[in-house]
């Protein structure tokens, strides 16, 4: 089967690997696993292929662990499981290097992280992050932090004054701030303070409000405030995103309802993959084939397709993160 492009900019699968007694799958390795998404399904799969890979912690995942403790040693997992699968995937912090991985037929593995807590929320920490080889960060998960609400939790709450600090060292440093998770007056201030900056930001994988109405999808108005920043918005496969009888026709549906609003460039994959139950008809990463040969179904010019599935979230990354 040939293979089909992907950029996608969001799984879990690093922390599902971290934590054995995940109700996903009992740890594994990133070259071959039994949750969404490994090395040897995406090789066979996917050409060129990129992936934002998310550290993720809280509390309750590891008892007697704090936040910052977990990501460093998500990072080692990070490093050891690099090397380990040296002959499949590299490490990339820029567009080019990322290019070139995928020109050696090699996947592009970037780094994010989800929420800012296990950094410390703090702006040493962020540039800590950074040397390590972080580009991307989702302010806040589900919970408040140091620097805004979330949509979880004080969803009232924008950007602290600490968080318009971070965000405008994240775009001195070069790192895409993704708004998934993070308050509507939170995105708000993370619009304004992009336009200043001149920089794309990104909701690494969330859907459209419009289509289904929770409160961690993107209003119509916050989508187009993504366009107006040259950002992209990462479609999630959770069937909690897509309503109450979710399917692959949902998804096509998202697409459709974005580039109504004149977003066909800014569309992306952001699957969400180990750290959400699929919509139904997907068991995992691979599936998304079933999307890209839908939207060809409807006659999407491929083109496009390929700008959605890959070359839109390879434009963000080109755009801010430059060494």
């Amino acid at each position: 089967m040939e293979k089909i492009p992907l950029f996608d900019g969001h799984c879990d699968t690093i922390s599902r690997c971290y934590v054995p007694q995940s109700h996903h799958y009992n740890g594994g390795a990133l070259g071959s696993n039994r949750g969404h998404l490994d090395l040897e399904r995406t090789g066979a799969a996917f050409g060129p292929y990129a992936q934002f890979f998310a550290l993720f912690a809280q509390p309750s995942t590891w008892p007697g662990k704090g936040v910052e403790e977990m990501f460093r040693e998500e990072y080692a997992l990070f490093r050891r499981e690099m090397a380990a699968n040296a002959g499949r995937v590299v490490h990339c912090r820029t567009a080019a290097q990322a290019e070139a991985a995928n020109a050696r037929g090699l996947a592009a593995a970037f780094l994010s992280v989800e929420g800012a807590e296990l950094l410390g929320c703090s702006l040493a920490g962020l540039e800590e992050a950074w040397r390590l080889g972080v580009r991307a960060v989702n302010l806040t998960w589900n919970f408040e932090n140091a620097l805004s609400g979330s949509n979880c939790e004080s969803p009232q709450k924008g950007l602290t004054p600490l968080g318009r600090d971070f965000v405008r060292e994240m775009f001195r440093l070069g790192m895409v701030v993704d708004v998934s998770h993070l308050s509507d007056p939170g995105f708000w201030d993370v619009a304004e303070l992009a336009a200043q900056a001149g920089k794309p930001f990104f909701a690494s994988h969330s859907n459209s409000r419009a289509l289904c109405p929770h409160k961690r999808n993107l209003t119509d108005a916050q989508f187009t405030a993504i366009i107006e920043n040259q950002g992209v918005a990462g479609l999630n496969m959770c069937r909690d995103f897509l309503g109450p009888h979710p399917g692959v026709e949902d998804l096509i549906a998202q697409v459709e309802h974005w580039c109504s609003l004149g977003g066909a460039a800014h569309v992306a994959i952001g699957g969400d993959w180990d750290g959400c139950d699929l919509c139904p008809g997907m068991a995992g990463i691979t599936d998304i084939r079933l999307l890209y040969e839908g939207l060809l179904r409807r006659n999407y010019r491929e083109d496009d397709v390929r700008g959605m599935f890959y070359h839109n979230m390879m434009r963000v990354v080109r755009d801010v993160c430059t060494m």
